[in-house]
This record gives structure tokens, C-alpha cells and sequence, in this order.
């Protein structure tokens, strides 16, 4: 994805002596997670997203910390608890996106 870019874009700076490391404090990763005809959902699609009665857009930092929390109640309101278990799913997909960066980053 876009950090594995950036990352590979800095260490070719690194490399020709632009500059002398990487300045990225963490890695970062979003996903998207809905309710989609009652059921949640992790990284929706573009017709996921346009059904969903509840959508989030979720970034976090590779130390679990959260930049950025988007939702939105389409229909109807939604309850703490519905937070609670959208923001679970989220950090569980954004944590294999983290494993997949780094295993992208260890290949190259």
C-alpha cells in the first residue's frame, strides 16, 4: 500500500544520501468497516459501501494508536457498543495489514 510506497520512496533517499534515515515515526494503515444488511463488515467494497447503514473509515499507527476515527449512522443511530465492536474489527484488520506491510517491506 501507500506507507510500503513512501517507505521504499525514503529508503531510496536514504541510499542516495538525501538524507540519513527514514523519518517515519510509525507505520500507518486504514480500513473501512460497515453494517451491510445487518452484518459487519471489514474493508468494504464500493456497493458495501453504498448499502451499509453504518460506516466507519479507521487509521492507526503500527503502536495501536488511532489517527483518525470516521463514522457514520446512514439510517438510523447506532450505540456505544456498535462503536465499540466496529472499532474491534477495525484494529483486528488494520493489525494483518501491518503484518502484510512488513512482510512487503522484508522482501524488498
Amino acid at each position: 500500500g501507500a506507507y510500503v510506497a513512501l517507505h521504499q520512496a525514503l529508503q531510496t533517499l536514504v541510499n542516495m544520501g538525501v538524507v540519513s534515515s527514514i523519518p517515519l515515526k510509525s507505520a500507518v494503515a486504514a480500513t473501512s468497516v460497515g453494517i451491510v444488511h445487518s452484518y459487519m463488515l471489514l474493508d468494504l467494497c464500493y456497493d458495501e459501501d453504498s448499502d451499509a447503514a453504518v460506516d466507519f473509515n479507521v487509521v492507526m499507527t503500527g503502536k495501536g494508536e488511532f489517527v483518525e476515527v470516521q463514522g457514520t449512522a446512514e439510517h438510523k443511530p447506532f450505540s456505544r457498543e456498535t462503536i465499540d465492536e466496529i472499532l474491534s474489527l477495525a484494529e483486528k484488520g488494520i493489525r494483518q495489514l501491518f503484518e502484510i506491510q512488513q512482510a512487503a517491506l522484508k522482501a524488498m
